[in-house]
């Protein structure tokens, strides 16, 4: 049966990066709130962390504060939580609903984290390319703040 064409077709995005640390370290700088708060969000950006209940149906409310002053209120809800494995989340806001499951992969010493997001709207090139731009950023602090942690 052909697809109606007036829906639109979602998109997914897919990053990864290997990082030098033990998945369960790895996985633990996203589970404890008092360290997520440290890294989570693009380059330049800050949150509150108000709620945070890692478990199939908990919530997760956060607003990152953007460099330029803008704050940007997010709420997810996880779906499903495998520790030190993979953890799915939805996120539902107005021209912004996702999925975005998280792998945590021992591999080589290290962790192969991988993050894929999947839109329920169709998105552009542009679209793709500063989700893209931002989960690299994302990764960058996550991998600065892994390293200060196991400096100290």
């Amino acid at each position: 049966m052909p697809a109606d064409s007036s829906s639109p077709v979602p998109f997914e995005v897919v990053s990864s990066r290997w990082l030098p640390f033990p998945r369960e370290q790895v996985y633990e700088a996203f589970r404890d709130p008092q360290q997520l708060v440290l890294w989570w969000g693009p380059k330049g950006f800050s949150n509150t962390i108000y709620k945070f209940d890692l478990r199939p149906e908990g919530a997760w409310h956060i607003t990152l504060h953007g460099p330029d002053g803008k704050n940007y209120d997010n709420m997810k809800e996880f779906t499903e939580v495998v520790p030190n494995e993979r953890v799915v989340f939805r996120h539902v806001q107005s021209g912004h609903d996702f999925t975005m499951a998280m792998t945590y992969e021992a591999r080589d010493g290290g962790t192969l984290l991988a993050w894929r997001l999947t839109f329920a709207e169709a998105g552009s090139e542009q679209m793709r390319a500063f989700i893209a731009k931002a989960n690299e950023e994302n990764f960058d602090r996550l991998e600065e703040h892994l390293k200060t942690e196991r400096a100290a």
